[in-house]
């Protein structure tokens, strides 16, 4: 797509399984007063929350293998490790020989094509010789920024509105990927406010007035210059992915599909942005999983807020 005011999308222009409990709920033999359910929750939530960090340290120590991804579902205790088409072989008897060890709270699923960064030579904003999509406008209180994906900022320190680089719409400032996966870039001195909502691309925008935390189940949109407007929802948080460039820890999965030059473009559910995108596999014709960086993240560590 073309930038309308630089694009108006979202801006101006990217195992273990638990120990029964039996010992809580048993009647007491003294006169001790039992358990409070609150306490028992906690109890096991806790114990979730544990073997979910147990499960996850095992893969990231023994299967930290290019074209695999892992999330957990904090409501069930599940951990899905998910493959592509590059896993195979002597790589997949490695992946599956640490799956087999943690038992039944790890699904192990297979994605189609190959997990990459979603990052392609095209339109939208132009960096390089790379085109990525912009995620949401955001401020300082003085300035006025854009973040979209690290692995776009890692390859332009200048961002432009057209493939001739002609003009610009902002420096980059800060970018981190691997690790993580988002850049903060900066508008040119005296750009009016640029818009605070994602282009919805059929003549209409959603506004954004707040950033969260995406939840599993909950249901998505994502808005890119490649494929445009998108839903699904999340699978899967605490995601990590292992691309061939690096693993990126902490992101949030999805079954909404994206393609290449879609990287950095907004995740949001309603006002709220959620994520930008990073990667995943497969495509918006035989559809997909991708991964998003989530946005809270991103602001803390720049000090800027979305409005």
């Amino acid at each position: 797509m073309r930038f309308t005011p630089i694009r108006r999308t979202a801006a101006i222009l990217a195992t273990a399984g638990l120990a029964a409990t039996t010992s809580l709920l048993a009647t007491q033999a003294t006169a001790a007063p039992a358990p409070s359910t609150d306490s028992i929750t906690s109890t096991l939530t806790s114990s979730i929350a544990s073997a979910l960090t147990d499960i996850t340290s095992t893969l990231s120590r023994d299967a930290t293998i290019p074209g695999t991804a892992w999330a957990t579902d904090p409501a069930t205790g599940v951990v899905t490790v998910s493959y592509d088409d590059t896993v195979s072989g002597s790589k997949l008897q490695a992946l599956t020989g640490v799956t087999k060890q943690l038992g039944s709270k790890v699904k192990v699923e297979k994605m189609s094509g190959k997990l990459t960064k979603f990052l392609s030579g095209g339109d939208a904003i132009y960096g390089g010789q790379y085109r990525c999509s912009l995620g949401f406008n955001v401020t300082d209180g003085s300035s006025y920024y854009f973040l979209t994906a690290g692995h776009c900022g890692n390859i332009a320190s200048t961002w432009y509105s057209d493939s001739g680089h002609t003009t610009s719409v902002g420096d980059t400032q800060g970018s981190s990927f691997p690790g993580n996966d988002y850049a903060l870039v900066k508008y040119p001195a005296g750009t009016p406010e640029p818009p605070g909502n994602v282009d919805l691309y059929n003549g209409s925008f959603q506004e954004i007035t707040s950033a969260g935390d995406a939840t599993v189940g909950q249901a998505v949109q994502r808005s890119g210059s490649t494929t445009h407007v998108h839903s699904g929802t999340v699978t899967g948080v605490n995601a990590t992915v292992n691309y061939a460039e690096g693993t990126v820890t902490g992101l949030i999965q999805t079954n909404v599909c994206a393609e290449g030059g879609d990287s950095g473009g907004a995740l949001f559910a309603g006002s709220t942005a959620l994520g930008l995108t990073s990667g995943g596999s497969g495509d918006c014709t035989s559809g997909g999983t991708t991964f998003f960086q989530p946005v809270p993240e991103a602001l803390s560590v720049y000090n800027v807020d979305v409005y």
